[in-house]
This record gives C-alpha cells, sequence and structure tokens, in this order.
C-alpha cells in the first residue's frame, strides 16, 4: 500500500468514526449536555489560553528587529 492510499484509508476511517460518534451524541440528551458542557468549559479555559499566548507571539514578531 502506497503511502498516498494509507493517508487516504486513515482520514476516511476518521471521518466514520467522527459521524458515528457524531451521531451518537445527537441522539442522547444527556450526551449532548455533556458535549455542550465540555465544549463551553474547553472554549472559556484552553482556548483563551492558546489565543492569548498566539496573540502575544505575534506581538513579539512584529516587533522592529534590533540592530
Amino acid at each position: 500500500m502506497a503511502e498516498e492510499q494509507a493517508r487516504t484509508a486513515a482520514n476516511t476511517v476518521l471521518v466514520a468514526a467522527a459521524v458515528g460518534a457524531a451521531y451518537v451524541i445527537l441522539r442522547s440528551p444527556s450526551l449532548r449536555r455533556v458535549t455542550w458542557q465540555l465544549a463551553r468549559a474547553w472554549v472559556s479555559g484552553p482556548l483563551v489560553v492558546w489565543a492569548g499566548q498566539e496573540i502575544r507571539r505575534a506581538w513579539e514578531t512584529s516587533a522592529p528587529q534590533a540592530g
């Protein structure tokens, strides 16, 4: 199996798994609530930290070079 075929197969399996997981989550009210709570926690925590780090890195990179 060539590398390109392996990548295509892996991507197909990942998409199928994601669609299956989304179907199960959407069919179950309790899983929908848990998923929503986890998404809100991620948006208010790690996402904010990551965005702050990226903004700081961009700010420092955009500074004029000394010398």
